[in-house]
C-alpha cells in the first residue's frame, strides 16, 4: 500500500521534533548546576573531636611557664621543677602532662609557682598554663636557691633513659604501671642541678629514685 506523500512528510516531521526534544533533554541534564558538596572541616555540622592529651618533657613545659613566670616578674628565677603523675602519660620517656615551676623574685620577695597543664583528668589542672597563689621567699634559704638556666642543658627525656639503665628498666618491665615522676634540686655546695628519677607515688614510698647530672646528663648515683 502507497503512503499518500503528505502522511510521509507529517511522519518525517514528528520524528524529528521527537529526537529534537531528546537532544534537548539531553543537554539540559548535562548542563545542570553542580549539586553543593557537604560541608568539611570547621563548617560540618558533625560533633567536634575530642582534644588529645598533650605531653612534654621538662623544659619544654618549663619554657611555657617562664614566659608567664617573666609576665609576674622581670627578674623572675627558677629554684624548682616538678612533675605530677597522671594516668597513661608516658612517662619513661621522660613525658608527663603536668609540670609545677617554682619561681623567686627578689625585688618581690617573693615566689609563685606556675602550673603547666596538657591532659584532661579529674586529677589535672585546667589545661594550659596557671598561676598558683604568691608566696613568701627569701634569698637566705638554702633550700629555694634560684638556679642558672644555662645549669639545665639535659632534658627529661635524657634523665629517664639514664634511669632506666639503672634499675629502671627492671622495675617496669615488673610492673608497667609504676608511676614515674622527675624533679629538679639545685645543690649549691657542688654548684650543681640534678635530676631525680622517681619510681613510685611518692618520695618517701619510691621504689627507685636516680639522681643525674641536668648539665652533661651523666649518671650520678642511685639514692634508693
Amino acid at each position: 500500500m502507497r503512503i499518500p506523500a503528505m502522511r510521509t512528510k507529517d511522519l518525517r516531521t514528528k520524528a524529528a521534533l521527537t529526537t529534537l526534544a531528546v537532544v534537548v533533554a539531553i543537554i539540559g541534564c548535562s548542563s545542570e548546576p553542580d549539586k553543593p558538596k557537604p560541608e568539611t572541616g570547621a563548617q560540618t555540622a558533625s560533633k567536634p573531636a575530642a582534644a588529645s592529651n598533650d605531653y612534654e618533657t621538662g623544659r619544654v613545659a618549663f619554657q611555657k611557664a617562664y614566659i608567664n613566670a617573666r609576665g609576674w616578674a622581670a627578674d623572675a628565677k627558677p629554684y624548682r621543677l616538678e612533675s605530677q603523675y597522671t594516668k597513661d602519660a608516658p612517662v619513661a620517656q621522660g613525658k608527663a602532662g603536668v609540670w609545677r615551676a617554682v619561681f623567686a623574685s627578689a625585688t618581690r620577695n617573693a615566689a609563685k609557682p606556675f602550673v603547666w597543664s596538657g591532659v584532661t583528668a579529674p586529677d589535672a589542672p585546667a589545661a594550659g598554663v596557671s598561676p598558683d597563689a604568691e608566696e613568701y621567699w627569701s634569698p637566705s634559704n638554702s633550700n629555694t636557691q634560684p638556679f642558672d638556666l644555662n645549669f639545665l642543658k639535659q632534658d627529661s627525656d635524657k634523665a629517664a633513659a639514664v634511669a632506666q639503665q639503672h634499675g629502671g628498666d627492671k622495675i617496669m618491665k615488673k610492673d608497667p604501671s609504676t608511676p614515674i615522676f622527675f624533679q629538679i634540686e639545685w645543690v649549691p655546695k657542688e654548684n650543681k642541678l640534678k635530676w631525680h628519677v622517681i619510681y613510685g607515688a611518692s618520695v618517701a614510698s619510691a621504689k627507685l629514685r636516680v639522681a643525674v647530672d641536668a648539665t652533661t646528663g651523666d649518671f650520678l648515683k642511685v639514692e634508693k
